[in-house]
């Protein structure tokens, strides 16, 4: 042949790469693919283990006493006793705690009428913690059956002498929904502390026309609750002067008589 011809060296590939044009994977290709495929399988191994020790942990905890009730706490009482939280609530010693209905225990407690407020919460291993608010008597009322504590929402709790300080509510139908109830209520909330140790008696005579009585017999009427801060400021002035009925229903014009 001339110097013109030329030499072609062959590839180093089968016959039938050539024929595909492809050439094959390299060693370190063929080293990763098999390191992610160990990878792959050991992450679903690890994952099934995981699963299964949840549901042997979730069986351990609802089926044996491993993890069930031997202790309640019971915190925030003072009227009522732990005893009767305790009763109310209604658990059984050696529920298992995964079973106990924290909502409907809760709600047991709450039925109580010195209750405000429950809440019922695990602490593993082995205890339930109840916590309890109670209602704070506000005013009192007198009916045929005794005498009824009411706490600020106007919800009747109690048949029994009031504590010392809480004044008598004078209204018709004292009732949380009763306009007078609520703005005699509201009147209350707002008195500066030095006043409302002084009230005796707390007469609404319409929403907008409260009036109160003191330990030494002064009237004040207060009118409606609005203005309150001002007000209170107003009468806490004014009780330092002579007088019989203090009107601070207008606290811009206020009057001694």
């Amino acid at each position: 042949m001339s110097g013109s011809s030329t030499r072609r060296r062959a590839s180093p590939t089968t016959g039938d790469d050539a024929a595909s044009g492809r050439s094959r994977p390299s060693r370190t290709t063929r080293k990763r693919s098999a390191l992610r495929l160990t990878l792959t399988r050991r992450q679903k191994w690890a994952a099934v283990t995981v699963v299964v020790l949840l549901v042997v942990l979730t069986a351990v905890a609802w089926f044996t006493p491993a993890l069930s009730v031997r202790d309640v706490q019971v915190r925030g009482v003072s009227a009522l006793t732990q005893d009767q939280v305790r009763t109310a609530l209604d658990v059984p010693m050696g529920t298992p705690l995964l079973k106990v209905d924290l909502t409907a225990a809760a709600a047991r407690v709450a039925a109580l009428g010195r209750v405000a407020r429950a809440t019922v919460d695990r602490q593993y291993p082995s205890e339930l913690v109840v916590s309890v608010q109670e209602r704070i008597p506000v005013v009192f009322v007198d009916k045929p059956g005794g005498t009824h504590l009411l706490d600020s929402t106007g919800v009747d709790f109690a048949t029994e002498p009031p504590p010392p300080g809480v004044p008598r509510l004078v209204a018709p139908d004292p009732a949380p929904a009763d306009p007078l109830t609520t703005a005699a209520l509201q009147v209350i909330a707002a008195l500066p502390s030095s006043v409302r140790v002084q009230v005796v008696q707390i007469t609404p005579g319409s929403p907008v026309d409260v009036r109160f009585t003191l330990l030494d017999g002064r009237t004040v009427a207060w009118g409606a609750p609005a203005d309150m801060v001002r007000k209170g400021e107003v009468l806490a002035a004014l009780l330092t002067q002579p007088g019989k009925i203090y009107d601070v229903s207008s606290p811009d014009l206020p009057t001694v008589g």
